[in-house]
């Protein structure tokens, strides 16, 4: 098959762009020819279709020329339009599957692909198609003040990066992409949820159920040798940001009789707070952070660890982080919250908590002792092993056929 695969980003920021590039790769290693469209960025992976890529937009640096054109870029690019236009008559791809593509690149692409009756499907990752700040969260609490199309509730709370202006603009983009264009729910086929709960979640919102498909993520095949070394320690690893519950993990460790470390992987807007909180817990001597680490690096320091925390407060889709976790037999002790559970079985491949409640947490780390933590390691691989790259491409090489 002819597979054009468009995603804002060609270098790894975070899940999206992890699945995109892994998925990328994979087909192209079964045969098909791939094609991908995106934003043109200094961490790009080299392509063979640069060219056609849209111009760098940032709504955070850059001069005056920047700040002017990036609210029009959002709401419609019409550069994005003609280069994705002539992508699309030189590759001729059979299907068109889209990612991340808000804000940088925008929905102006849609249309070219319908004109042409090419397929289009659409990866849900993240909440944007329902809330304004892709997340359904504002001041730390899950937010659903936008149900029923009333994205007028994301200027009143400020809750687009607690800006004005952000929220307005942000406000302004779902009104007139879905009230008044309906750019998605005219030029989408089919929707990809990577769990039941963004389904149920995106048909609460008034999406038809016969145009969402529930396909997990795929955990890579990743090497289960021991290793040397094993930490005593608890270990989270992905960006360290507000909504990842980091802050709720620490108090946890502070409240918790079994006085356990930590190592924290990553980067974030929220690493000095955290590094703050840490020292006025006095938590120095068993909370270390390591930075950024990828692939090998990462997954030896989770093979090192006893666990791994996700204490996310808002409603995770289906992390990355928690298959790669799986697959390499490690106690995940997750938030209550998202498509967690639906992998996250309490006592069985792993434990639960009640979601932003650091004392619930701090109770779950206490009863650790009490259970085989070897046997649910095994437990959560075997449920992994069943999310296989292999069964996963299987099933998404269906749903594109089926189009």
């Amino acid at each position: 098959m002819r597979i054009l695969q468009v995603n804002k980003y060609n270098y790894i920021r975070g899940g999206a762009e992890k699945y995109f590039i892994e998925i990328s790769r994979e087909l192209k290693e079964l045969g098909h020819q791939v094609a991908i469209f995106s934003m043109k960025h200094p961490k790009n992976i080299p392509s063979d279709f640069d060219k056609y890529f849209v111009s760098r937009i940032s709504f955070n640096e850059g001069g005056f020329k920047n700040k002017i054109i990036a609210p029009f870029r959002v709401l419609f690019s019409f550069e994005a339009r003609r280069k994705f236009k002539r992508l699309v008559k030189d590759f001729k791809p059979d299907i068109i599957h889209i990612h991340n593509i808000y804000h940088q690149i925008s929905p102006s692409i849609l249309r070219v692909a319908k004109k042409r009756k090419i397929p289009v499907i659409m990866h849900l990752h993240d909440y944007k198609l329902l809330c304004p700040n892709y997340q359904l969260l504002a001041n730390n609490k899950i937010c659903y003040r936008c149900l029923g199309g009333k994205y007028y509730n994301c200027l009143q709370q400020r809750c687009f990066k607690n800006s004005f202006w952000k929220s307005f603009l942000a406000t302004i983009e779902m009104y007139l992409h879905h009230r008044l264009l309906k750019i998605y729910k005219k030029n989408i086929d089919l929707f990809i949820a990577p769990s039941q709960f963004m389904k149920d979640t995106v048909v609460k919102f008034a999406w038809p159920e016969n145009k969402i498909k529930v396909l997990y993520n795929f955990s890579e095949k990743l090497q289960n040798d021991s290793v040397n070394n094993l930490d005593d320690c608890g270990l989270y690893f992905g960006r360290l940001s507000k909504e990842k519950g980091i802050d709720i993990l620490l108090s946890a460790l502070n409240l918790a009789n079994k006085k356990i470390s930590l190592k924290i992987i990553g980067s974030g807007p929220e690493e000095s707070n955290l590094k703050k909180m840490v020292k006025d817990l006095k938590l120095e001597s068993r909370v270390k952070f390591l930075g950024p680490k990828f692939r090998e690096e990462l997954f030896l320091e989770v093979k090192k660890a006893q666990f791994v925390f996700i204490p996310s407060i808002w409603l995770e889709n289906m992390p990355l982080t928690l298959l790669e976790a799986m697959m390499l037999k490690k106690v995940v002790i997750a938030s209550n919250t998202g498509g967690l559970p639906e992998l996250v079985r309490d006592g069985q491949t792993g434990f639960l908590f009640n979601r932003g409640d650091s004392q619930d947490l701090a109770r779950v780390i206490d009863s650790l002792d009490q259970y085989n933590l070897l046997q649910i390691g095994i437990q959560a691989n075997l449920l992994a092993e069943d999310l296989s790259v292999g069964r996963h491409l299987s099933k998404l090489l269906q749903i594109y056929r089926n189009y």
